[in-house]
């Protein structure tokens, strides 16, 4: 399953560097990529794989949302890093499950089975893409975007839905957006940890016991009350439903 959504995302990201990529003419007769541009592109893609993922994916949401939590309790390197990277990658692969079997049933079957052509199998993945995209993209920071882009009133007109945003604008726009959303999430999950620690604090200076960091007494509640919450499942579920 891992295999085929690796797969998946290597060939969804390939519409993304046809835009990037000054535009080279590789067709040949029969409207196809000739087979040496073809390996060029999985090589250039497979290499850029990580970035992809970060970009156009559920991934920079959830990793925020996770190493911000462990500040929030107090204990900065635990989960380690590797944990935290672990479960967002698998967590990344779950929420997107849904897109990626749309590409593969709409776009990749077709593509393999040789009933579309490359330049329709780029279009049917950049699509799906835009459209996952375009949802969870804040409407005031594509504005700002597109503002910034400076797009000729031309292409401006064009646009009419989703799919008719150039992805230049589009994935940086829902990087901005992401990174919004991760930050308001921890804002709500930061209070309870820092009224704890006030709390603490105010007990320890109304005792008169100054020697004693406020952080070593909360740092026992502060993992109670997120353990008996149950708050691992909550944060993640939380996580899983913003995208639905």
């Amino acid at each position: 399953m891992i295999k085929k959504v690796l797969i998946l995302l290597i060939l969804s990201s390939l519409p993304l560097y046809a835009q990037v990529i000054p535009p080279v003419e590789v067709k040949v007769g029969s409207g196809e990529l000739s087979t040496a541009i073809r390996i060029l592109l999985l090589l250039t893609v497979l290499s850029l794989a990580p970035s992809i993922l970060i970009m156009t994916t559920s991934f920079v949401r959830i990793v925020i949302v996770l190493a911000i939590l462990r500040q929030a309790i107090g204990i900065p390197q635990v989960p380690p890093n590797q944990v935290i990277i672990s479960l967002a990658l698998f967590l990344t692969f779950f929420i997107m499950k849904p897109v990626f079997d749309d590409i593969n049933r709409n776009a990749l079957q077709p593509y393999i089975k040789e009933e579309i052509k490359d330049e329709e199998f780029f279009n049917r993945v950049s699509e799906r893409m835009k459209k996952f995209m375009a949802v969870h993209t804040k409407k005031t920071t594509l504005d700002v975007f597109l503002e910034a882009a400076k797009l000729p009133k031309e292409e401006m007109e064009k646009i009419k839905k989703p799919t008719d945003i150039p992805l230049r604008v589009l994935i940086p726009s829902f990087l901005v957006s992401e990174i919004a959303t991760a930050f308001e999430i921890v804002f709500l999950l930061y209070i309870p940890f820092l009224i704890i620690d006030i709390v603490v604090a105010s007990i320890l200076i109304s005792m008169g016991i100054l020697m004693i960091p406020p952080q070593i007494i909360s740092l026992p509640f502060k993992i109670m009350l997120f353990v008996l919450a149950n708050g691992w499942e909550l944060v993640i579920l939380s996580l899983v439903r913003s995208y639905q």
